[in-house]
């Protein structure tokens, strides 16, 4: 396996600021792309996150373009569409919010966004995020390790798994609208998996508050798992005794397994994983095994059948 290569980025290195940090540059650009039917004003006229530091590990790879980032999405609650969430997802709401974190834990708790924020110190965190679709893209997300989080309700000893649980309301995400999955969507992890430094608790990306259609206003990044993995806008955390059963292993039993770990020995049964399309570049390049932090994480699952527990 290949070490993931680290470095210090300045937030300024990573997007030229005249881009991505000019308010008058945003109300310009994305009036002309409304007009023009492609993108939402909420895409580009994001609120800057304050007080976000840059991590000391964050990689080297050329990171994919804040417009591709912000309107080539899986979000089923808006649509089936790459383009639809980000056309769509301007009816969510997302303040007042609240996570309900409960089940088998000493001190359950009802957190306010507001109270989420400040809960831990914001980082810049540079990940890999890996579709099951076989395209990938290499995003700033700001956030803290969802251990943070879930520490302080003091899980018990017999919490084995995490179960995250999104806002499901039909009016906000018309998605919802239509069967493609039993709503609301669900994801799970094991708790050594959820305890794990690089899961990420996700509240921005590119320095700005998180978009609507990247998840806002809470997401969870998983960075050595498909992209599905990593539940959004959650509402409910849930630490339970058993396996819970997530909204794709309802859908398609035979297509995705509980783990979801980036396997390129493991081919979905319509797309090969040995090789992946990076956003914005034409040549497909190889697909690397636990999505390039096996390193980090490969010791989970020692001893595991990862072909059988796919």
């Amino acid at each position: 396996m290949n070490k993931t290569q680290s470095i210090a980025v300045n937030a300024s290195e990573i997007t030229p600021p005249e881009l991505f940090y000019n308010r008058r540059h945003f109300m310009q650009l994305s009036a002309g792309l409304t007009l023009a039917g492609l993108l939402p004003f909420e895409v580009l006229a994001g609120d800057k996150l304050e007080n976000v530091k840059t991590a000391t590990d964050s990689m080297t790879e050329k990171l994919t373009p804040f417009k591709d980032v912000t309107s080539y999405n899986n979000f089923y609650e808006f649509g089936t569409g790459k383009e639809d969430p980000a056309r769509y997802a301007g009816s969510l709401k997302t303040r007042p919010w609240t996570i309900t974190v409960e089940g088998e834990v000493n001190k359950p708790k009802v957190f306010d966004i507001e109270e989420i924020l400040k809960l831990a110190p914001l980082e810049e965190r540079i990940y890999r995020l890996r579709c099951v679709e076989a395209w990938s893209m290499v995003i700033p997300w700001a956030g803290y390790p969802l251990a943070e989080l879930l520490k302080r309700v003091e899980p018990k000893g017999n919490a084995k798994f995490v179960e995250f649980i999104s806002l499901h309301d039909p009016e906000q995400m018309p998605g919802q609208k239509s069967p493609t999955l039993n709503w609301p969507y669900r994801e799970g992890l094991r708790i050594d998996e959820a305890m794990h430094p690089l899961t990420l608790l996700a509240l921005g990306l590119y320095g700005e508050v998180l978009p609507n259609q990247n998840g806002a206003p809470i997401r969870l990044v998983v960075p050595w798992k498909y992209g599905f993995k990593s539940a959004k806008s959650i509402v409910k955390i849930r630490l339970v005794e058993k396996q819970p059963i997530t909204s794709w292993m309802t859908a398609g039993p035979a297509e995705y397994g509980f783990y979801s770990n980036v396997n390129p020995e493991v081919d979905h049964p319509r797309w090969t994983q040995s090789k992946e399309r990076r956003i914005g570049e034409f040549l497909k390049r190889p697909t690397l095994p636990f999505n390039g932090y096996a390193e980090q994480v490969a010791h989970l699952y020692a001893g595991m059948d990862l072909i059988k527990n796919f």
